[in-house]
């Protein structure tokens, strides 16, 4: 397969899942920012949000104040933040049409579609109106193409290099979900003693980063008890049963770059399986032991590395 193509579809389906997560980030924003608190802690919120996005440099600029309104529009439509849903529905759609003849029709259809009822939705105001329903559509949207892709294309190489980019971004965005809980605070917030309405209140921000990622029923019928902080971060980071914990996502990183493998790539394949295996093998207490952010930080990192990686080896190199 050609570089170049391997490289649309890739990034077909990282901009997708991106989308996806970043709606997944957004709404768990604006469900905990309805629970009582002060105003500074909400601004904390969408700073430690904007911040574990890297974003946050980028909106000080563009806004100055900081005010849920102005982030969910930078966040959602503005064309000048990359990673905005408008930006990664558009770039998704512009490399699947890179790409038009190795997709089958549904999958073009599908992120054509996505793209054409997107302008629908920014311009019907549903985003100001509903935000949560909104995010839910992305979601949706997500889900459908992933489907389609699943349902409709032939398992080769260009099958691989689309799941490659799906499980990557997934992980990625899996990690930084889970870290605006904790940006710039210690390990020690575990082991605090915590008044009943702050213990209420980090109740339902567990609850909401769990439905957050399609966790929170998955969640009951593994633990069967009380959310605690700590049972949230071994579900999402490594339980691999769990479709979007860090563990299952390099799980399918390491079978799909194995499909694909080529005689520069052995490095590459080494410095997967190994991500993988520290995943396969920790123990939730030694991370928090050792502080989550610390370790979340270090696991962006190497995704961040193992990307890299992977464009030398097979796509097109990042500049």
């Amino acid at each position: 397969m050609l570089s170049r193509t391997a490289d649309h579809l890739y990034w077909m389906a990282r901009y997708t899942e991106r989308a996806e997560n970043t709606a997944r980030m957004l709404d768990v924003n604006v469900q905990t920012a309805l629970l009582p608190q002060s105003a500074h802690a909400a601004e904390q919120g969408w700073r430690a949000m904007l911040g574990i996005s890297e974003l946050l440099d980028a909106f000080d600029h563009k806004y100055g104040l900081m005010t849920a309104r102005d982030v969910l529009d930078f966040m959602v439509r503005d064309p000048d933040n990359p990673s905005s849903i408008a930006s990664c529905i558009g770039q998704a759609r512009e490399n699947a049409r890179a790409v038009r003849g190795t997709l089958t029709t549904e999958v073009w259809e599908t992120h054509n579609a996505t793209w054409l009822e997107l302008q629908n939705k920014l311009s019907g105001k549903l985003l100001e109106q509903d935000p949560s329903q909104f995010f839910e559509w992305v979601k949706y949207r997500s889900h459908l193409s992933r489907g389609v892709t699943i349902g409709t294309m032939l398992k080769d190489e260009a099958f691989h290099f689309i799941r490659l980019g799906t499980f990557l971004e997934r992980a990625d965005n899996t990690a930084r979900i889970l870290d605006v809980k904790f940006h710039g605070a210690d390990h020690s917030a575990f082991a605090d003693v915590q008044a009943d309405e702050e213990a209420q209140h980090d109740f339902y921000y567990w609850a909401a980063i769990l439905r957050s990622v399609s966790g929170f029923e998955i969640y009951r019928k593994v633990y069967r008890d009380v959310i605690t902080p700590e049972r949230v971060a071994e579900l999402l980071m490594l339980r691999a049963d769990m479709p979007r914990s860090l563990l299952a996502c390099m799980e399918d990183v390491v079978g799909n770059l194995a499909q694909v493998r080529n005689d520069a790539s052995a490095d590459t394949e080494r410095f997967a399986g190994k991500l993988h295996a520290d995943l396969k093998f920790a123990k939730i207490d030694e991370i928090l032991a050792a502080g989550l952010h610390d370790y979340l930080t270090q696991f962006l990192e190497r995704i961040y590395e193992l990307g890299n990686r992977l464009s030398r080896d097979f796509l097109v190199p990042l500049a």
